[in-house]
């Protein structure tokens, strides 16, 4: 993603058409960091090339190392070894203050004494802007989050969702070369977070700005970014865009970790795989490993009503429970010696056809595109 400039997009703004916010196209490189607290190795030999005006965000649970890898980007923390070039510039021994990032905190940090726009300001004062070019860029970046008429206001007035606005406002105001976002919207009920979640999205894909976010929510994750890093205990279990990492994870992790996952256990010989001695159509040779496992999203199997269609992986169950949920209707069918895989199906298609009922037989058909054997290695 290229760093388009806000001139074209917010130029007859409140500004008069003059100069406005731009995004920074800064490239970052990571090579070889490592943290350790104590015997606890947080970040352990991380490496990552990040391309000017990309998002990316570092996805894992607690303890993976993603926060402690954004506190070192930031300058608060010094790792024990390793690089961390901002466009060419080696940042490791230089201080916050000097790095030229910004970084929007889980519960915004705002100023409760003072208003939105000294809020926003707040980073130029320190900065020792001029006063007129600080009341232009306050006007310019409260335009850029649609937040023009709430300048005099107190941050205490505001929803989660404008506080976390004048957040990004304030981070942005000064035009960092990096953009840092720690769990920037934790703190919003679902609604507005998942609202916001595409708003990041859009104003990130108008300014260009490098973007590097912590999470541990994968939806949030996968509509953000272009780029997602799963990690765990330190390391980086798999780098892709939210649909490689979702549709071919690369090991157990990472698919148990994104998206809803069952997982069925498999025999592997060469490159064929079997269940109960029924062998599988696969899209490729499974991968080396002592374990294996045949992944099962809900909404890539279906259920197989009257005469299976040729070419499809067929399992054979009982129906255990059907459970409605709103927008969908989801099926969990015992299969395979008691093992329970789930079904969801739009509630519109299932209305056109006869739900199965507890206890009733039924077979789950799964497109060979969709089988996917994954390996345990540990």
């Amino acid at each position: 993603m290229s760093g388009l400039s806000f001139r074209a997009d917010l130029g007859a703004g409140r500004s008069g058409g003059a100069p406005v916010l731009h995004g920074a196209t800064t490239p970052v490189a990571i090579n070889g960091v490592a943290k350790n607290y104590g015997a606890v190795r947080a970040v352990d030999d991380f490496s990552l090339n990040i391309a000017g005006g990309e998002f990316v965000t570092l996805l894992g649970p607690s303890g993976s190392g993603k926060t402690s890898l954004l506190m070192i980007l930031a300058g608060f923390l010094r790792p024990d070894r390793g690089s961390i070039r901002f466009g060419g510039r080696e940042v490791v021994l230089t201080p916050p203050h000097r790095r030229n990032v910004a970084l929007v905190f889980q519960n915004y940090a705002l100023f409760p004494h003072m208003t939105v726009g000294e809020n926003i300001a707040y980073p130029l004062r320190v900065r020792g802007l001029a006063r007129a070019a600080i009341r232009l860029k306050v006007v310019q970046a409260l335009d850029l989050v649609q937040l023009g008429e709430y300048e005099r206001r107190g941050v205490n007035q505001l929803s989660g969702g404008q506080r976390q606005r004048v957040a990004l406002a304030r981070a942005l105001v000064f035009e960092p070369d990096v953009l840092l976002l720690d769990e920037p919207l934790s703190a919003l009920d679902k609604q507005l977070r998942e609202h916001m979640q595409i708003e990041l999205r859009r104003l990130h894909q108008r300014l260009g700005t490098t973007t590097i976010a912590v999470t541990h929510d994968q939806r949030e994750a996968l509509t953000m970014s272009d780029r997602v890093v799963v990690m765990n205990h330190g390391r980086i279990m798999q780098v892709g865009t939210p649909r490689e990492v979702y549709d071919r994870p690369a090991n157990l992790f990472v698919a148990a970790f994104i998206g809803e996952s069952y997982f069925l256990p498999v025999m592997v010989s060469g490159a064929d795989a079997s269940i109960n001695g029924r062998e599988l159509l696969l899209p490729a040779p499974p991968p080396a490993g002592r374990i294996h496992r045949l992944l099962l999203r809900p909404e890539k199997v279906r259920l197989i009503s009257g005469t299976a269609p040729e070419g499809m992986n067929l399992l054979h169950g009982r129906v255990r429970d059907v459970v409605f949920q709103g927008e969908s209707i989801v099926t969990y069918v015992e299969v395979e010696g008691a093992l329970e895989v789930a079904v969801r199906h739009l509630s519109r298609e299932v209305a056109e056809r006869a739900v199965a009922a507890p206890g009733s037989e039924v077979t789950v058909g799964l497109d060979p595109r969709d089988t996917l054997i994954l390996a345990d290695n540990a």
